[in-house]
């Protein structure tokens, strides 16, 4: 598409904060499909660690995003 049909088109971006419970490793660079949508990583993971009560993991937390326009 030319500059001239660009310019009329809304940018939008939904964003998600997920909660991984399978502990999966996540990059920067990755994507993965929110309810169905292709989404980009924006950001470096956090690892909620184990729980000093039970000693089982805790949820990979990372952000997503999904870009239109």
């Amino acid at each position: 598409m030319g500059g001239a049909e660009q310019q009329g088109r809304d940018t939008v971006i939904v964003g998600w904060t997920v909660y991984d419970p399978l502990h999966r490793e996540v990059r920067t660079t990755d994507q993965v499909r929110i309810r169905g949508e292709l989404c980009e990583i924006t950001g470096e993971a956090g690892d909620w660690g184990r729980s000093p009560f039970t000693g089982t993991a805790g949820p990979v937390q990372f952000a997503a995003d999904r870009v239109t326009g």
